[in-house]
């Protein structure tokens, strides 16, 4: 959406059949949308750890920002205010703090390429996916499926997801470093 104001009307229009919990302005203001305890219809379909029905089972933000410019620093401090509330009240673990882009890969793109997922890491606030036991032989497929990523994606979207979240300034082929991403003390070879 072009401003918060044009993401709130279509948040809060019934005709669109889309919702969120929470809006965070780049200015940093908040509004809350749904109850957290209700369902919103922020994700649409996708899944996370094998697990689908995210709508269901999670607390949907979204963010005032087209993802190609950084995300301000008012944005993003209100933003880890919101994300460790958030996790304690529901006993939320840090990897399952996710994008839309990791949950639906090829269908969204959010929060894009220049979110400071590393930043949400380094407060705790959330986790790299991680493979759950990296296998030197296992596919790129079979890592990012053991770190949550949809079985169902195809391999192209499901590159883009993981390099989305891990490594955004890569482009090109599959390389060793995208299988590295996921599974850090392992060694592999394409």
């Amino acid at each position: 959406m072009a401003s918060a104001r044009a993401a709130l009307d279509r948040l809060c229009d019934p005709a669109y059949e889309v919702s969120a919990h929470y809006l965070v302005g780049l200015d940093g203001r908040l509004w809350q949308l749904v109850d957290e305890d209700r369902r919103a219809w922020h994700a649409g379909q996708g899944s996370w750890q094998g697990r689908a029905d995210v709508n269901s089972r999670s607390i949907g933000i979204e963010l005032d920002n087209n993802g190609r410019q950084p995300f301000p620093e008012p944005q993003m401090q209100v933003l880890e205010a919101l994300v460790a509330g958030i996790r304690a009240r529901w006993d939320i673990p840090p990897d399952g703090v996710i994008g839309h882009s990791d949950m639906a890969p090829g269908r969204k793109s959010d929060p894009g390429p220049r979110f400071d997922w590393a930043r949400l890491d380094r407060a705790g606030l959330s986790r790299p996916p991680r493979a759950v036991s990296p296998d030197p032989a296992a596919s790129f497929r079979d890592l990012a499926v053991s770190a949550g990523y949809p079985a169902t994606a195809g391999d192209d979207d499901l590159l883009r997801a993981v390099r989305l979240r891990l490594r955004p300034w890569a482009t090109g082929p599959l390389d060793p470093a995208d299988a590295r991403a996921l599974a850090p003390a392992a060694s592999f070879s394409f």
